[in-house]
């Protein structure tokens, strides 16, 4: 029995409307007349698997929402979803670690769709010193970490850039998957006392393109910047969602300092 209540035609509209797609731009896109995506977003014409898959792919639907699309349809979910500690995901997760060590001696993480902090390397504790117990509890949110006033908050020193760019990235995100959670997670944040700074003007440090993380700490002020890395060819929704945040050294004292720590 299809348990989604919403009409698989009322799905394809409304992922439309959040790509800023008119039906015509979108038919020219999807190489279909107007007419037939107007039949199908109606419920007019019942849309085969094979079209589904294709609207889909053109409007560029995580694979979560892709499955959920197929099921409301009737029929069976395409992408498969394993987890992390499932035997069959044994390599993958090797693959994972192996990223996560080669970045040290600087930190990297790897999170989950919600920013749950999935693993870390070695050199992860550079974040954590201090940090109340309560917030290290599993599942950790890294995002929530990062700007609770108990957290990292308190020790960011360019606090409102860090915070506006994980409001603006945050939403980038909600946008792209119209995931409840994530619309949660950021009116969380946004009740932090730090979202107070979050208009700051952004600091031309690295030429305004990057945005750098200044950690004041008993070592002295460390400066990070982050890379994203994700698994293009993943067709599990588990590895699809899986993101990899390396930090970077900012300038040379960051450098040599983590060194000389995690000698």
């Amino acid at each position: 029995m299809n348990m989604h209540t919403q009409p698989v035609g009322e799905m394809i509209r409304e992922w439309r409307q959040r790509r800023r797609l008119s039906q015509l731009a979108f038919a020219c896109e999807a190489e279909i007349s107007a007419r037939h995506l107007s039949f199908l977003e109606t419920g007019r014409s019942r849309p085969s698997r094979d079209m589904l898959l294709h609207l889909a792919e053109r409007l560029d639907m995580p694979y979560r929402e892709r499955n959920a699309l197929m099921l409301a349809a009737g029929f069976a979910p395409v992408y498969s979803e394993t987890g992390l500690d499932n035997p069959d995901a044994a390599a993958a997760r090797r693959a994972v670690d192996l990223v996560l060590a080669a970045h040290e001696p600087f930190p990297a993480i790897a999170v989950d769709r919600h920013w749950n902090l999935v693993a870390g390397n070695a050199a992860l504790p550079l974040f954590l010193a201090g940090i109340p117990e309560e917030l290290l509890a599993p599942p950790v949110n890294v995002l929530r970490l990062s700007l609770h006033p108990q957290g990292l908050g308190s020790r960011i020193e360019n606090l409102g850039e860090w915070c506006a760019h994980v409001f603006e990235r945050l939403q980038r995100q909600i946008d792209l998957t119209n995931d409840e959670s994530l619309t949660a997670l950021l009116a969380e944040l946004k009740a932090y006392p730090a979202a107070a700074q979050a208009l700051e003007p952004i600091n031309p440090e690295y030429g305004g393109i990057i945005i750098p993380l200044r950690l004041r700490t008993d070592a002295g002020k460390l400066s990070f910047f982050t890379t994203t890395t994700v698994f293009g060819t993943a067709v599990d929704i588990t590895f699809s969602e899986l993101v990899i945040e390396t930090f970077m050294p900012g300038d040379e004292f960051t450098a040599a300092t983590v060194r000389a720590i995690m000698a």
